[in-house]
């Protein structure tokens, strides 16, 4: 089997080198040994679990949430019902964002809608509303 360099790892995964040293320090890649220049060395499969990480990480999930999937991937006693409870919590996190998000929005719109472009900004009502959140009504 051949082993793979760490630029080469990190060119075939996509990601940075510094990534490949941060996932190290973390303890979730482990160099399988070194070359005799003291080059590290890893396992081609070592590519998916970088290409795991970073695609569970597109999709939400925290570092240390990753790290349990893994865990979840190699034990032999977990079930795909695991996997998918973390998947629905994700689920349930995300649509919490996204109503937050909702809800910024609209209250910026509505400041914005109050925006007389033409006045000083000491008379902005953005810039009055933020001194004073309680004015405006959370949506």
């Amino acid at each position: 089997m051949q082993t793979l360099k760490i630029g080469q790892l990190a060119s075939a995964a996509d990601v940075h080198i510094q990534t490949l040293r941060f996932y190290e320090r973390k303890g979730i890649l482990k160099a399988g040994g070194r070359t005799e220049k003291g080059y590290r060395l890893y396992d081609p499969d070592d590519v998916i679990r970088i290409r795991f990480i970073k695609q569970a990480q597109k999709l939400g999930f925290s570092l240390r949430e990753v790290i349990e999937l893994l865990e979840l991937k190699v034990d032999r006693k977990s079930k795909c019902a695991d996997v998918e409870s973390r998947a629905e919590t994700k689920i349930e996190e995300i649509d919490r964002k996204i109503e937050s998000l909702q809800k910024m929005r609209n209250i910026l719109k509505t400041l914005t809608k109050a925006c007389r472009g033409t006045v000083p900004t000491s008379e902005c009502a953005i810039l009055k509303a933020f001194e004073n959140p309680s004015s405006q009504r959370h949506k």
